[in-house]
């Protein structure tokens, strides 16, 4: 699985590389209408336009997929917890087999 996950990575930072050596023209950006009809612009190139926004959208993203595995594993870890608790207070209520306990062998 690790492996597909870098190939994939590999592959992104390939195309948005190649993106941002092809569009390396400035660009007037608005950002933000004012007051006296005008817009708050920057002049950027293409590609640092276009990893600006790839981020934009790729972090909120990473975020919550760490928020859910984290939620995720700290409701495996309460189960397991949950069931070593079980498991030990079922062990000391109960009474060991062994081979001499006349009532499981069937013999009188």
């Amino acid at each position: 699985m690790q492996i597909i996950r870098t190939i994939v990575w590999v592959v992104i930072t390939a195309i948005l590389v190649g993106f941002i050596a092809m569009n390396w023209k400035v660009v007037p950006v608005r950002f933000w209408p004012l007051a006296n009809d005008d817009f708050l612009h920057f002049d950027w190139p293409v590609g640092v336009i276009a990893l600006v926004f790839f981020l934009l959208g790729l972090v909120p993203m990473w975020l919550l997929a760490k928020a859910a595995r984290w939620r995720m594993n700290r409701q495996i870890n309460a189960l397991q917890n949950a069931n070593r608790a079980s498991m030990t207070a079922t062990s000391l209520g109960s009474t060991p087999l062994t081979a001499d306990n006349s009532d499981l062998t069937g013999a009188p």
